[in-house]
């Protein structure tokens, strides 16, 4: 069964968050590559703030595999610029290239949608396996790093001195941008 791309509603918030901290802050017997529950304690995510995300300048993707969502990605629409975030993939589906594939869909659909020229992510600066990734996908640093937001309610720092780093992939490419606007 091929999967299917739709933008989640709120009946999925509980889902999402469920799939999001089994991603992010897994037990070790369900760990992917892309977990960071070395580094941080608690859960990424609740499903409140997850219906928080659904508003006319916000929305989140999902992946489905039958009825099961596999994957989710966040984007909030700041005028030219797209914040992308909570990209996830269930621990069990990484490395099958569904990361990629939603960080695509998400860009496009950013391009489609909000006429974005430019995407913005954070991620943990000490996370260098994932920015290489985003670097491989022609993101680049910005230099912008700010200490991990505990009042954001996004876990505890396990590590002392834990930074976010701002990423941005500009509109540059025209040759992505031209494609993604005749989808």
């Amino acid at each position: 069964m091929q999967p299917t791309l739709r933008i989640a509603s709120k009946t999925d918030a509980n889902r999402i968050a469920d799939m999001v901290n089994r991603a992010y802050r897994p037990s070790s017997l369900e760990r992917g590559w892309t977990h960071e529950a070395d580094l941080v304690a608690g859960e990424r995510t609740t499903s409140e703030q997850v219906l928080s995300l659904f508003s006319p300048r916000s929305l989140v993707l999902v992946l489905c595999q039958g009825a099961a969502i596999v994957a989710c990605v966040h984007l909030q629409n700041d005028d030219s610029e797209v914040y992308i975030g909570m990209l996830a993939t269930e621990p069990s589906f990484q490395t099958q290239g569904l990361g990629k594939t939603m960080l695509s869909h998400a860009e496009q659909y950013a391009v489609t949608h909000f006429n974005a020229t430019d995407f913005r992510m954070s991620v943990l600066s000490s996370r260098t396996e994932l920015i290489a990734y985003y670097e491989r996908r022609g993101y680049a640093r910005t230099g912008e790093v700010k200490a991990y937001p505990i009042s954001a309610g996004v876990g505890l720092p396990l590590v002392e001195g834990l930074q976010v780093e701002a990423l941005v992939k500009r509109s540059t490419d025209s040759q992505f941008f031209l494609s993604a606007r005749d989808m």
